[in-house]
């Protein structure tokens, strides 16, 4: 039965965050508002909870699972970004932005695209969640909260609970969210001096305008 944790959208309370960090610290599954939506979390280095974030969003091992990152520094870490790619996330981070890149080492192989090595990046810009990612002290492994058969994420953490608490440890409680993913952007393309552009996968709450694309 997930623990429900109300925080304040604005001024969120460290005491109830910690109390999370420590939970996806232990293996656990959360919920967290996001700028674009809510998303199932957990510890990127747990494999049996990798497991069950994909078993409850119901995707395999081809779906772009999303790390979750304080700052372009973190990211930096766990994605090899060339001088191009890096113009363009700093003007989409923090932000309702999800970029694909190749992975580093420090990304397990099971996590990343089983042919591509690549990794979903994210620095995103909502408060409770970057006080939950400086709590836990790493990434957290992500994908956007949208039930098996629907088109759009869930935004309202009340329905979050009648639908999940049963398959979560935790519901982090912050108000609605826009009702909206983010913008997928693969940036592979643009790298090895490839000249193209990156790609987008999926349109969502990301301008592209902001970009410059």
């Amino acid at each position: 039965m997930a623990q429900y944790f109300e925080v304040h959208p604005e001024n969120p309370q460290p005491r109830l965050l910690k109390q999370a960090a420590t939970l996806l610290q232990g293996g656990g599954i959360a919920a967290v508002p996001t700028d674009s939506s809510y998303a199932l979390v957990c510890h990127l280095d747990d494999r049996d909870a990798v497991d069950r974030l994909r078993r409850i969003r119901e995707v395999d091992d081809k779906h772009h699972l999303t790390l979750l990152c304080r700052d372009l520094s973190e990211l930096a870490s766990h994605a090899h970004v060339d001088n191009r790619q890096y113009r363009l996330l700093r003007l989409g981070t923090p932000g309702p932005y999800t970029f694909i890149l190749e992975a580093t080492k420090q990304v397990p192989r099971r996590v990343s695209h089983p042919a591509r090595k690549t990794i979903g990046l994210r620095v995103p810009g909502h408060r409770s969640l970057q006080l939950l990612l400086e709590l836990h002290g790493a990434p957290l492994l992500a994908t956007t909260l949208i039930p098996a058969g629907a088109s759009e994420p869930l935004n309202d953490p009340q329905d979050i609970r009648a639908r999940y608490q049963k398959l979560l440890d935790a519901i982090v409680d912050a108000g609605a969210c826009p009702l909206e993913p983010t913008t997928v952007l693969d940036l592979t393309p643009m790298g090895a001096g490839a000249g193209v552009g990156p790609t987008l996968l999926r349109a969502g709450r990301g301008s592209l305008q902001a970009l410059g694309l």
